[in-house]
């Protein structure tokens, strides 16, 4: 397995793919990026970031099955797998203890 840190990008399609579940394959993940975070992400980014996912042994795909609206060519679905959950909590919980460590007058307002 390459190495496990994940940078930002690759945290945020992994928790995409998370969330979606069985609907997650490039262009739904790329869309639904784009969307919550209100940047204009290409596909082919996306697919880089969830192919070395999948390198790290955080993902894992498999091909759905062949649909009309695709012109009969078949989804590659991806799943996050029990090493990609470990890594979502670890990132999660560093980042919330680097949260807990700002004093609140920080965000106050000048």
């Amino acid at each position: 397995m390459k190495g496990t840190n994940l940078g930002e990008f690759e945290e945020l399609v992994l928790l995409a793919v998370a969330a979606m579940q069985h609907e997650a394959y490039s262009l739904a993940i790329t869309k639904e990026i784009n969307r919550i975070t209100e940047r204009n992400i290409t596909f082919g980014v996306v697919h880089s970031a969830l192919n070395r996912l999948e390198t790290k042994g955080f993902v894992e795909s498999e091909m759905g099955g062949a649909t009309k609206e695709r012109g009969g060519r078949r989804k590659r679905i991806f799943n996050i797998s029990t090493e990609g959950k470990k890594a979502l909590v670890i990132v999660r919980q560093q980042r919330e203890t680097l949260w807990s460590m700002i004093p609140k007058f920080v965000f106050e307002k000048s």
